[in-house]
């Protein structure tokens, strides 16, 4: 059940544009959207539609030239380069379509890792990631180097590591692109389930409708604005 509360996650007015050579090319216009807290948004786009770079600009990675990001209450396009980051670290959870792990890191070390940079000690963090694998049946993959994993406790793992610091937003890439069709699913019932813990809201970003379907709502990035979806429609 999705504790609603309007505009926990605010997008007010994004836009982005990049030059090529002497045309400055739009990749957004005037993207607005709200998202409740502990709600799941799929947004739908086709490739090179502009999701991630939308990604990039919720979580301050990039700037717009104009609008706001607010979340819960932060107005991230007020915050300098630094103060950016260091919300970004405490607030948002990535999840990648591949993977992103560190290898020279055991699972429970990649888990542990947000924690670390939040300054967790390294042995309450590391027992913290040892209870979410558990939580996930995978504590016997603890000591394991993401080499070890298959793509699928790959994702597991990266899933975890992206709760671990229980973000007010996770924001997920493709978190499903990267795996066939039966793993996804299980992946996406993981990472439900552990929403359903944390309570944390989620963009979910997707080129598959059948993986935004699994979302309360649908959004779709469609020449560089958002529209909001019901029923069914071919994509």
């Amino acid at each position: 059940m999705v504790d609603v509360v309007p505009g926990y996650i605010d997008i007010r007015g994004l836009s982005r544009h990049y030059r090529q050579g002497s045309e400055e090319q739009r990749v957004l216009g005037d993207v607005s959207f709200t998202m409740a807290r502990g709600e799941t948004v799929a947004l739908l786009g086709r490739s090179g539609s502009g999701k991630t770079t939308l990604l990039n600009l919720i979580s301050g990675v990039d700037r717009a030239e104009q609008g706001r990001v607010l979340i819960n209450g932060t107005d991230l396009t007020g915050l300098d380069e630094r103060a950016r980051t260091l919300f970004r670290r405490q607030h948002i959870g990535f999840i990648y379509q591949f993977f992103n792990l560190v290898p020279s890191l055991t699972a429970a070390e990649n888990i542990a890792l947000p924690l670390e940079l939040n300054g967790t000690p390294l042995v309450a963090a590391l027992d913290h990631a040892r209870h979410l694998l558990d939580s996930a049946g995978m504590l016997s993959k603890a000591g394991q180097f993401p080499s070890q994993l298959s793509g699928g406790e790959q994702q597991r793992v990266a899933i975890l590591r992206a709760l671990v610091h229980a973000p007010a937003l996770i924001l997920a890439d493709e978190p499903t692109g990267n795996l066939d069709a039966q793993t996804g699913l299980q992946m996406l019932g993981v990472l439900r389930g552990q929403l359903q813990q944390s309570g944390s809201t989620t963009l979910l970003v997707t080129h598959s409708l059948a993986v935004a379907q699994t979302a309360d709502r649908i959004l779709t990035l469609e020449d560089g604005g958002i529209q909001e979806r019901t029923g069914d429609f071919a994509w």
